[in-house]
């Protein structure tokens, strides 16, 4: 009987092949015909949308809204005047602008009174929300000091545990080309904060920081330097890693976890001589706080349009308790107090009373400000000229 069965089984088995065969072949035939083709893919792309950088430096900004009655645009960061955009049968609005001159500028729509990035420019502004869309224009046979130029440094991202703040965190940190063409040679870093709208690499997409540390370094204007740049939010809003007990936790964290953590992977220099720090608005005053109360780990401190500074009501024996009492020490510990705020911002005023009052009390520092707002354009050009004077006398 067992013989039988399995007779039995492999002639059942090879009749549902047959079956199968059988159906598999009427669905072939009802199958619908392949029409799918490559064809008109290998030509070259049309002219961008949005926006349009024409040779000339003027810009033509487009958008496709059928239904709206009427569109605006909102360029640039600071100074922003509204502009009425054309539309043509189609649908189509546009409008073309400039010439303007060569620089990183932000834009948005203004559909029937809301706000939009443009849909078509996948580059924007980002941190901790959208701000908008973004168009550079080049600066041609004289790249700008924050266009990259040649084949320079590198960016890593390296991540790491905040222990204050019980958080798994990542450090961008721009790498020269030197230290890559040589990974021996130990060399000097600039601990670098964002802004409270921002994140941990806005200074390498908005601030271009590798850009302008590239091209600094080749023309030799600037030292070859690490760049380290770590998240200064605690809770997500300005005000966690602006107060007083927000910057102790980001203290915490910068000289128990990052600095070990960079001076364990990267062959860099450990004496305060070649460390400094530097920020600009809630990361400017992390970093002065921060750089005051640690004047045996930092020879350089940056400061750009910090808030709290601004604030006529900054109380430094909350922020730096007993510091100030010594500014000898100040002057003696520090190569480079820097300090600067755009004559647009509402807190330039605020940084000339704290520029005044620290002369007051006998300490030393250096005051820059240019006409501009609360915006990148001006903490780019800030990065530049501070980077230039950092670690003259220490380089090896």
């Amino acid at each position: 009987m067992g013989r039988i069965a399995s007779i039995v089984c492999c002639l059942s088995l090879a009749a549902g092949s047959v079956r199968t065969q059988a159906q598999d072949t009427v669905r072939h035939a009802e199958r619908t015909r392949n029409t799918f083709s490559t064809e008109g893919w290998w030509k070259p792309a049309g002219p961008k949308f949005s926006p349009e950088v024409h040779d000339d430096r003027t810009i033509t900004f487009r958008l496709r809204a059928p239904q709206a009655e009427r569109v605006e645009l909102l360029f640039d960061e600071w100074d922003v005047v509204p502009q009425t955009m054309q539309r043509d049968t189609g649908g189509i609005w546009s409008l073309t602008i400039g010439p303007v001159e060569p620089r990183i500028y932000q834009y948005k729509f203004r559909i029937d009174g809301l706000e939009t990035v443009d849909p078509v420019n996948p580059d924007v502004k980002a941190g901790t929300t959208i701000y908008g869309s973004v168009v550079e224009v080049r600066g041609g046979e004289e790249p700008r000091f924050d266009e990259r130029r040649r084949v320079g440094g590198e960016v890593h991202l390296l991540p790491y545990r905040s222990s204050s703040l019980g958080q798994l965190r990542t450090a961008w940190i721009y790498v020269p080309r030197e230290a890559v063409e040589h990974p021996a040679r130990r060399l000097p870093v600039l601990y670098l904060r964002h802004g409270g709208g921002d994140f941990e690499g806005s200074w390498v997409r908005e601030g271009r920081v590798a850009a302008i540390m590239d091209n600094l370094i080749a023309e030799k204007a600037a030292v070859p330097m690490y760049v380290v740049m770590t998240n200064g939010l605690t809770d997500g809003s300005w005000a966690g890693g602006s107060t007083p007990e927000g910057i102790r936790l980001l203290e915490r964290e910068l000289i128990g976890d990052v600095i070990p953590l960079v001076e364990n992977r990267y062959p860099v220099r450990r004496d305060k001589r070649c460390r400094a720090i530097a920020g600009l608005s809630m990361g400017g005053g992390q970093a002065f706080v921060i750089g005051l109360r640690n004047l045996d780990l930092f020879s350089a401190i940056g400061q750009f349009s910090a808030g709290i500074l601004s604030d006529g009501t900054f109380d430094y024996e909350r922020y730096i308790p007993g510091v100030m009492e010594d500014p000898e020490r100040i002057n003696r510990e520090l190569a480079l107090l820097w300090i600067a705020c755009g004559t647009k911002d509402p807190r330039h005023a605020g940084h000339l009373d704290t520029v005044e009052e620290l002369h007051r009390r006998g300490v030393r520092c250096e005051f820059h400000d240019a006409p501009w707002g609360h915006e990148w354009q001006f903490w780019r050009l800030q990065l530049h000229d501070f980077a230039q004077r950092l670690f003259r006398n220490n380089h090896q």
